[in-house]
C-alpha cells in the first residue's frame, strides 16, 4: 500500500469538495482531493441544471398553449417530441458536466486520487486499499444520494428517482410522483406540461418548503388548477403489473381510487453520503442519522474530546443542501482545514441568510427561516395578491401570493414566503435586504420601476408598514383610557 502525507485531504470532488480543495491550496496547504465516482457535481449531473433544462422545455410548450390569451392562435396540434426534448437535456447536461471535468483536469495529477475513501482514524484514510493517506486535517464533502422507498425492490425499474429521469430517451405517458417537495413539484409540473399524465402524492398536506398556512393553501389550489396534487393521501398498495405500476390509495375525504402509471418517481429527498466511509473509526460525534455534528460557522466537526480536525461541507452535512451553500461551505472548510493543519487558528466564515427558490410556475420563494421561524406576537405580516398586479396581468402571469414579515418592536424586515411570478428575483431582493438588516421603511425608500413585478413587493411592504404602525399604536391608545 502506497503511503501519502498531505496537510489537507478532501474526500469528494463535487461542488463543496472542489471549493474546499481550491481554498486549502490558496491558504498554502499541500492538499489532495479524493473521488471514488465519476467526476461531475450533483448539480450538473442530476440536479439543478438538467432539471431546469426539463422545466425550460415545459415552459416553452406551456407558452404556446397559453398564446391564445394574447390573441395569438396556433393552428393544429401542438406536438411535443419526447425524443428531441430528452436529447437536448442529455446533450446540455453532458456539456455542463464537461465544464466540471475540465476543472478537475487543471488540478495536478499528484493532487488527484481515484478510489473509495474510508477512515482508519481521525488523521488517516485508506483509498480503495491501494493508498494510505495521512493528513493534518480532513474535509468530508461526499455529497448526497436520492432515497428509494421500501417498495422500490418490488417495483424494479418502474420505481425511479430524479437522477434517472435525465437518462430517459423518451417521455413516458403517465408518472406518479411520490413527494410534493421541491423536486417533486418541479419535475411533476414540467412533465405535465410536456404531455405526461402526472399525479403528485403527499402526506400531511405539505407543499415544497412552504410553512406559511396562507401561502400553502393558495399553492395547493393553484397547482391543482393545472395538474393533480393530492397533498394528503394514503397510498395503500403499489404493485407491479407488467411494465406498469398500479397504485391504490385513500384520499383525505376517505374515497378509494386505483390508477396505473408507467413509472413511480420517488421524490422523497436525499440522504448524506456518510454511511460508507467508516466514520465509526473516528472520534466524531454523530447525530441520529449518522451525520457528524459540526459548527456551521466554521464547518468544524465535533469529537468526543471536543473540537475535531475534521471538517464537513456541502450536502454531506445535511445542513442547507443547496449549491450556493455548498460553494460557501466548501470555501470555509478548505480554508479552515488548511489553517488548522498549518498550526493557525480556525475562523468563522461568511454565512449568508437562508434563500430558497423552487422553479415551479408560479415559483416558490423562501427568505430567511420563513414563517415557521416567526414567534407569535412579535411580528406582523404584509401581503400582496398578484391576481390584479399590473405587470403580472400584462404577462398573463397573474397568479400568486406574497407574505412579508416585520418585527413589531424595531420595524426590521424578518423574512418572506411566496408563491409568485418571478419569485427567484423577488426572493433575491428580499434576501439582500434581510442580510443588511433593513427596516421596512428603508426598503420602501429603495427605487421601484413601473411597470414591474417588483411593484407587487412594494404593495406588500406598504401593507406591512401600515400594520406595524397600527399594532405599535394600539397599546398606546388603550393605555390612555
Amino acid at each position: 500500500m502506497k503511503t501519502v502525507q498531505v496537510d489537507v485531504a478532501v474526500i469528494g470532488a463535487g461542488t463543496a469538495g472542489l471549493g474546499a480543495y481550491h481554498a486549502a491550496i490558496a491558504a498554502g496547504a499541500r492538499t489532495a482531493i479524493i473521488e471514488g465516482g465519476d467526476y461531475g457535481t450533483t448539480c450538473a449531473r442530476v440536479g439543478c441544471m438538467p432539471s431546469k433544462l426539463l422545466i425550460a422545455a415545459a415552459e416553452s410548450a406551456h407558452a404556446v398553449r397559453k398564446s391564445s390569451g394574447f390573441g395569438i392562435h396556433v393552428e393544429g396540434i401542438i406536438r411535443v417530441d419526447g425524443h428531441e426534448v430528452m436529447a437536448r437535456i442529455r446533450r446540455e447536461r453532458d456539456r455542463f458536466v464537461g465544464f466540471v471535468q475540465r476543472e478537475m483536469r487543471v488540478i495536478p495529477d499528484e493532487d488527484r486520487i481515484r478510489g473509495h475513501a474510508r477512515f482508519l482514524n481521525d488523521h488517516t484514510i485508506a483509498v480503495s486499499d491501494h493508498i494510505r493517506l495521512t493528513a493534518g486535517s480532513i474535509v468530508i464533502a461526499t455529497g448526497s444520494s436520492a432515497t428509494y422507498p421500501d417498495s422500490s425492490e418490488a417495483l424494479g425499474d418502474r420505481m425511479i428517482v430524479s437522477d434517472d429521469v435525465f437518462d430517459w430517451l423518451d417521455l413516458p405517458k403517465a408518472v406518479a410522483v411520490i413527494g410534493p417537495g421541491s423536486v417533486g413539484l418541479e419535475l411533476g409540473q414540467a412533465l405535465h406540461r410536456l404531455g405526461v399524465r402526472v399525479v403528485v402524492f403527499g402526506r400531511g398536506g405539505g407543499v415544497g418548503p412552504i410553512s406559511d398556512p396562507e401561502i400553502r393553501s393558495y399553492a395547493i389550489a393553484a397547482f391543482n388548477e393545472e395538474f393533480t396534487l393530492e397533498s394528503d393521501t394514503h397510498i395503500e398498495t403499489m404493485l407491479r403489473d407488467g411494465d406498469r405500476v398500479v397504485i391504490r390509495r385513500m384520499g383525505a375525504n376517505g374515497s378509494r381510487e386505483t390508477d396505473s402509471f408507467d413509472y413511480v418517481l420517488a421524490a422523497t429527498g436525499r440522504i448524506p453520503n456518510v454511511t460508507g466511509i467508516d466514520l465509526n473509526q473516528t472520534t466524531l460525534r454523530l447525530d441520529a442519522k449518522g451525520v457528524p455534528l459540526f459548527d456551521p460557522a466554521t464547518t468544524r466537526t465535533m469529537s468526543t474530546d471536543g473540537e475535531s480536525t475534521i471538517f464537513i461541507a456541502g450536502d454531506a452535512s445535511n445542513f442547507i443542501p443547496l449549491l450556493h451553500e455548498a460553494i460557501d461551505e466548501g470555501g470555509i472548510a478548505g480554508k479552515n482545514a488548511a489553517l488548522l493543519a498549518l498550526g493557525k487558528p480556525v475562523n468563522p466564515g461568511l454565512r449568508r441568510v437562508p434563500l430558497g427558490v423552487v422553479f415551479t410556475d408560479p415559483q416558490i420563494g423562501i427568505v430567511g427561516g420563513g414563517f415557521h421561524e416567526m414567534k407569535a406576537g412579535t411580528f406582523a405580516t404584509g401581503q400582496v395578491n398578484f391576481e390584479n398586479q399590473g405587470r403580472a396581468r400584462i404577462l398573463l402571469k397573474n397568479k400568486g401570493l406574497l407574505n412579508v414579515y416585520g418585527d413589531l418592536m424595531t420595524g426590521r424586515f424578518l423574512g418572506a414566503e411566496m408563491l409568485a411570478p418571478a419569485a427567484e428575483h423577488l426572493a433575491h431582493l428580499l434576501s439582500w435586504a434581510l442580510q443588511n438588516n433593513m427596516t421596512i421603511t428603508q426598503m420602501l425608500e429603495m427605487p421601484f420601476y413601473h411597470p414591474v413585478i417588483e411593484e407587487g413587493l412594494r404593495t406588500a411592504l406598504q401593507n406591512l408598514e401600515i400594520k406595524l404602525y397600527q399594532m405599535r399604536e394600539k397599546p398606546r391608545r388603550s393605555g390612555r383610557g
